[in-house]
């Protein structure tokens, strides 16, 4: 007998046996427990705990298939033990137990299971990812990182300089790529004019910030504009029959959020305290268009691996890890995008404690450390923070502390948005945290379709409009949330969904989790969509998603 009990054991584990000590020394003792074991297949033995009688059958297959001449079997008749192949009784008796406690899930190290992959794996052309990572250099430009560049104070003063910086900046691109039927005025000009502007023939427009929007009794959209000068109570009517318009329709059944910037065209009431709309104008282009790198390098996305929890999905990212090492796809994969909550972190929500695995913050951030030196040297990470991470929940966020980013090998370290180029193409990476008031807020947006959010973003130009939501914000001087640049890739998290679609000319990715489903989300009855790596060339602008769940 040469095989040593882990050999035994990985067999024992390939047909689902779970062997307790007593039955551990009885296979030690055979001459050809290999074989024994295999048995067990044909004998269709799985999912159970192996006993005596099964054992005695297993021998007894061996014996009757190689012949009783073999000597196979060395035991030897001894009370509560098996028989020898020589004084084997027609039938046996299991041994009774003298111990009735069972080890049904010994504690020992966690092992990573040996998942294989799926057949159907996505199709893909290699003239669509035709360059292979460790053929071209790193190409990374940081356009934005609020990281070293936070000078707020929390003042009244910096509130209100960054709400300016906002109307400001979005008003220009309103102006730049909205219709607009005639040029905008200042609100405390309009109210003091507002006889000019009543009838269908004097149209008057203006750009503010929304406040308060809500609905009426009978379904009309009714919200306070306000600029540096002054406020307006717009009203946008619900149409019937031939008056209908799409486009109202569309708002009035998503709604607005508080503090959007927008444009607004129509007419004053006859007493002038309202200002009836007829056009709204957002300040995204209709379509752009995207830019593409001269190497057909690849981008991959991941989000909300959530580290040191107990759902955390280790088999799945180990066998990523081994894809990564033997596709011929992964190869073209250059850069890996991981947008915030790498780790689940500690005491972010009340009873945390009780669903981690990793208690220990550093730990987490040591561990997954050691999760991405798994992957090729080829891969270079951008490592942004989200709401579970060890940074201020104040967006915009700055990148991780340095004692936190010694652990990490070729990782770029951001905060929280981060607009950046790869080889001249644009990407935005944002966590997505106000994801959640968007949801509540309009009312197209649900956590099912996160992607509808993503793209309310881009058509105001903001990612996280909403002042005292459920998204903190830090009041820059300058909004540093304004999506100055359409850019070609807008890729988020947050909400362990995942999608990979196109809107006007730029991809959104919705990344995919690599944690299971937590209890909050089961009691919500929510199912996340884990272990999707979404990859994206940055030359041919194809996606591809594999699973690994």
């Amino acid at each position: 007998m040469g095989e040593g009990w882990a050999e035994i054991a990985a067999l024992l584990k390939q047909h689902k046996l779970l062997a307790m000590t007593s039955m551990k020394t009885q296979i030690m003792a055979l001459d050809n427990p290999m074989e024994v074991i295999a048995a067990a297949g044909p004998l269709n033995y799985s999912s159970s705990v192996l006993n005596d009688s099964m054992l005695s059958a297993m021998i007894e297959h061996v014996s009757s298939t190689a012949g009783h001449s073999n000597g196979s079997i060395k035991t030897t008749r001894v009370e509560g033990t098996l028989p020898t192949p020589q004084s084997r009784p027609e039938q046996l008796v299991a041994q009774t137990p003298t111990d009735l406690a069972r080890t049904v899930a010994p504690i020992e190290e966690p092992k990573p299971l040996d998942i294989k992959f799926r057949n159907n794996l996505p199709d893909w052309n290699q003239s669509d990812f035709s360059t292979h990572a460790s053929d071209v250099s790193s190409d990374i430009t940081v356009h934005f990182d609020i990281t070293g560049n936070s000078v707020t104070e929390g003042k009244m003063t910096d509130i209100t300089a960054c709400f300016n910086d906002r109307l400001k900046s979005i008003r220009k691109l309103i102006v730049q790529n909205s219709n607009l039927p005639r040029k905008h005025q200042e609100i405390a000009r309009l109210l003091a004019e507002t006889n000019r502007y009543q009838g269908h023939e004097n149209k008057a427009a203006a750009i503010g910030l929304v406040n308060e929007p809500r609905y009426t009794k009978n379904g009309h959209l009714i919200w306070g504009l306000e600029d540096e000068t002054g406020e307006m109570t717009c009203l946008l009517t619900k149409r019937k029959g031939e008056d209908r318009d799409r486009a109202h329709e569309a708002i009035l059944e998503a709604g607005l959020m508080p503090d959007d910037v927008l444009g607004v065209s129509g007419t004053f009431s006859q007493t002038g305290d309202l200002f009836y709309v007829d056009d709204l104008h957002f300040p995204l282009e209709s379509r752009h268009q995207k830019v593409s790198a001269e190497q057909g390098v690849s981008v991959a996305f991941l989000s909300d691996i959530h580290v040191g929890s107990k759902t955390f999905l280790e088999a799945q990212w180990h066998k990523m890890v081994r894809w990564f090492h033997s596709d011929p796809l992964a190869k073209t994969i250059k850069y890996l995008i991981l947008s915030g909550d790498c780790v689940d972190g500690v005491g972010i929500y009340p009873g945390q404690d009780k669903e981690l695995a990793i208690p220990d913050l550093f730990a987490q951030y040591t561990e997954f450390a050691r999760l991405l030196e798994l992957l090729p040297d080829w891969v270079e990470c951008v490592m942004l923070p989200g709401n579970h991470d060890a940074v201020r929940p104040a967006e915009p966020q700055p990148t991780f502390e340095k004692d936190i980013q010694q652990d990490y090998n070729t990782t770029t370290f951001v905060g929280n948005p981060c607009d950046f180029s790869l080889h001249d193409v644009r990407l935005l990476s944002y966590h997505g945290k106000s994801i959640d008031d968007f949801v509540a807020g309009l009312r197209t947006v649900t956590y099912a379709d996160p992607v509808e959010a993503m793209r309310e973003m881009l058509r105001r130009r903001h990612l996280a409009p909403q002042w005292g939501g459920k998204t903190p914000l830090s009041p820059e001087p300058e909004d540093g949330l304004v999506i100055r640049e359409v850019p070609d890739i807008f890729v988020t998290g947050h909400v362990h969904g995942h999608e990979c679609v196109d809107f006007r000319g730029t991809t959104l990715v919705c990344s995919s989790t690599w944690q299971d489903q937590t209890s909050y989300q089961r009691m919500l009855g929510f199912q996340p969509k884990p272990c999707m790596l979404t990859i994206i060339n940055l030359k041919s602008h194809k996606s591809i998603s594999i699973p690994f769940a």
